[in-house]
């Protein structure tokens, strides 16, 4: 076959899109941005072939799994260099996406929103949607958080109001966000540099991330219990909970 001959295996940017059902549009984006090999190019043709197809496929299970396009392109360019093997590394993103907190959104029916609350009250169900631990849906009604829906509920039977608890929430999410994402950062850096104190690569990192999942879990109860425990103590120090109401005592009037 002559440079300028086409092969059978080979495409045009319009049979590619055909036969791969991305649009030729959507093909030249991705070339731009790096995430497809060279087509082989005969005066003002561009030809492409079974890798390209392969690399189309690839794209979209990577869309699919959650990441844009530039991490795309950093992810194919180390598997292009033989850096990476991109099964093993679709079996430890799989690892690193498996569920830690076991708390998925739900859809309930009224009488299933009550189960979970576990407490039915009047005024109840205007108070969840109003703080947003349930979203109405039609004849049904979304759950966010099961979890903390109940936890919001126990904390309510202990004499803690709705929007207390919620409160509470969003102050433990903003300054968790920031500490996973610190920690995640660190737990890499020290995976790509270090390898946990052995050499570089030595150890499987998904097994790592395994490990960290209970046991980071574990961290997060005992530092914050440690640190509740500092704090309250200051309080008591401080004399501020003098100025609290007890339940029970009343002020004697004359």
């Amino acid at each position: 076959m002559s440079d300028g001959e086409k092969a059978e295996d080979e495409y045009t940017i319009d049979e590619l899109a055909a036969v791969s059902q991305v649009p030729s549009r959507t093909i030249r984006f991705y070339q731009s941005k790096g995430a497809m090999p060279r087509p082989r190019i005969k005066g003002r043709v561009a030809y492409y072939g079974a890798p390209h197809l392969e690399r189309l496929k690839l794209i979209a299970q990577l869309q699919d799994r959650g990441l844009r396009i530039d991490a795309i392109r950093d992810l194919t360019a180390r598997i292009d260099k033989g850096e990476l093997d991109v099964n093993e590394w679709l079996g430890l993103e799989a690892q690193l996406q498996a569920p830690w907190a076991n708390d998925q959104p739900r859809t309930v029916t009224e009488a299933e929103l009550f189960e979970i609350a576990g407490a039915k009250r009047p005024g109840l169900l205007g108070d969840l949607l109003r703080v947003k631990l349930a979203q109405k849906r039609g004849d049904v009604y979304l759950v966010p958080s099961p979890a903390l829906l109940h936890v919001a509920a126990q904390l309510e039977a202990a004499g803690v109001d709705i929007d207390t608890s919620t409160g509470c929430a969003e102050i433990l999410r903003k300054h968790l966000a920031r500490a996973a994402d610190d920690l995640a950062e660190y737990f890499l850096k020290r995976a790509r540099s270090e390898g946990f104190g052995g050499a570089a690569g030595e150890e499987d990192l998904g097994a790592a991330f395994q490990a960290l999942r209970p046991m980071g879990l574990e961290a997060v109860r005992v530092v914050f219990g440690q640190q509740m425990e500092r704090v309250l103590r200051k309080l008591v120090e401080s004399g501020k909970t003098t100025t609290l109401p007890v339940k029970g005592k009343k002020t004697r009037t004359r």
